[in-house]
């Protein structure tokens, strides 16, 4: 029995060596790659707006709220060859004629990019309302001036509040 002792401890011995000798690295690289794609971003600021239009709106024929009356919608994109902020009107059945809804933008566009800058019947199908040819990495608001014209042809009947006909934009 004795003899199967001694050879049984020194290939303990030789197994705890040979363990022990296997190291980690201590230094070494890792590369850690972000495979970004282009994404452009749409913020709605002004969900809804009423036009109510005065005495003087019906003798002109039409109603607006442009400037800092509009709607306004924020907008950002990391795309390398920038954005184009789109508009419609996709209502089944539109209760104010898409003739008579007129919008544009005075948002200044970067140059080479393109503005609606006169007033344009909506339609419904997209339209461009304004672009950007860069990357806009910060919210930029563009503001969407809109016009409601032929005042006469929308009947309101007489009682105690105006008679409401509303359409959807969608950006």
């Amino acid at each position: 029995m004795k003899p199967l002792i001694r050879i049984g401890i020194p290939m303990l011995a030789l197994a705890l060596v040979a363990a022990s000798g296997a190291r980690a690295a201590t230094t070494g690289t890792a590369n850690v790659t972000l495979a970004a794609t282009a994404n452009a971003m749409v913020d709605v600021l002004d969900p809804t707006i009423t036009l109510s239009p005065t005495a003087t709106d019906y003798t002109n024929d039409y109603v607006e709220a442009a400037g800092a009356s509009g709607l306004r919608v924020r907008v950002k994109t990391n795309s390398s060859t920038g954005l184009a902020l789109l508009v419609r009107c996709a209502d089944a059945v539109p209760q104010i004629t898409l003739a008579d809804l007129l919008v544009r933008t005075q948002t200044a566009s970067p140059t080479g990019s393109t503005t609606m800058g006169s007033y344009a019947a909506i339609t419904s199908s997209n339209q461009t309302l304004w672009s950007m040819t860069t990357a806009q990495q910060t919210w930029l608001t563009v503001t969407t001036d809109v016009r409601v014209q032929n005042l006469i042809n929308y009947n309101d009947a007489i009682t105690a509040g105006p008679t409401n006909y509303t359409n959807t934009l969608t950006y």
